[in-house]
């Protein structure tokens, strides 16, 4: 069974691994182009192409499918099944009826919750305690596809984005080279409708989301920041210093602090009040700097109580 592949970052990567271990025919690995990464900008591969180098499978970087001429290049290779994971492009009609069984998408989120760009974000941003993995048959909707294989996944109630992540790639991984078997064998798979109920969205992350809003709940503040850990992580301001922030498990508090102020500085952390209860800074990065656990931020900042975290802070 001739299979392609489309999908660009560490996600993608770990499913386009396991249908390779699996023994599957890769025809053809289409991938976002090589853009600059990092503090140094240096134009870097995707994880999908280093893998797709790697084992000498033929690469497409399109920066749109949306021309005749990228489609043109891609009927070139017939396929029997196209499989997306998190590729970063959307795919028109002719696209999705180039291979002989359609596309199967990878999502990361137990449909229809969370369709869209950002379901291990927002899964965490909200507080649900589980998610999951769907594969999907991809129609020309945003992930509104009917669906073949649905697996449940918990949630830690500490989990972060990175972990739910790396959980998210295994169980995906197993689930599409499952799929891939079984479409092998029979020369179907069959697929159920998505639910009316229970659609929601998960937008992209923006930038000024990760600002943290002190006057807001300190359970809020906590999802957020798991929300955007590792990446882009939540920031805040310590007087003239922008400071992106790890923190621990919301706390109750009483009296009359402002939000933002600090109300307690100890070896486990700098105790911050929010709108409603308070949360222990428990590790900090300072802009251009590293990661340091927050009585080393203490040291060279001497904070005291009194002071306080907040107000708008510059991009990072």
């Amino acid at each position: 069974m001739r299979v392609g592949f489309a999908g660009t970052p560490a996600f993608a990567a770990s499913a386009l691994a396991a249908i390779i271990a699996s023994g599957f025919d890769l025809r053809l690995v289409l991938t976002r182009p090589d853009r600059p990464r990092g503090r140094g900008l240096k134009v870097t591969h995707s994880p999908v192409k280093e893998i797709a180098l790697e084992q000498d499978i033929p690469v497409l970087q399109p920066a749109t499918l949306a021309s005749e001429q990228a489609q043109a290049r891609l009927v070139e290779h017939p396929l029997e099944v196209l499989v997306v994971a998190a590729y970063g492009l959307i795919l028109p009609p002719a696209v999705l009826a180039w291979p002989r069984h359609g596309c199967l998408n990878v999502h990361a989120s137990k449909l229809p919750r969370w369709r869209g760009a950002a379901p291990i974000e927002r899964a965490i941003q909200a507080g649900d305690e589980e998610t999951g993995i769907t594969i999907m048959q991809m129609d020309a909707g945003l992930d509104t596809g009917p669906m073949i294989d649905v697996v449940t996944v918990p949630m830690a109630s500490r989990e972060t984005a990175g972990t739910l992540h790396d959980k998210l790639a295994t169980v995906g991984a197993l689930a599409i080279v499952n799929v891939l078997r079984q479409l092998a064998r029979d020369g179907a798979v069959s697929a159920t409708p998505q639910p009316v109920s229970g659609v929601t969205y998960a937008s992209k992350i923006q930038r000024a989301e990760a600002e943290i809003d002190w006057a807001r709940s300190a359970v809020d503040i906590e999802r957020l920041a798991r929300a955007l850990d590792p990446s882009p992580g939540a920031r805040t301001r310590f007087g003239d210093l922008s400071v992106k922030v790890r923190v621990g498990s919301p706390l109750t508090r009483t009296g009359d602090a402002r939000a933002g102020q600090v109300l307690e500085v100890a070896a486990a952390g700098i105790l911050v009040a929010c709108g409603e209860g308070a949360l222990r800074v428990t590790d900090l990065q300072p802009a251009g700097g590293a990661w340091m656990p927050a009585h080393a931020f203490n040291a060279g900042r001497r904070v005291q109580p009194g002071a306080a975290f907040g107000s708008p802070a510059p991009l990072m």
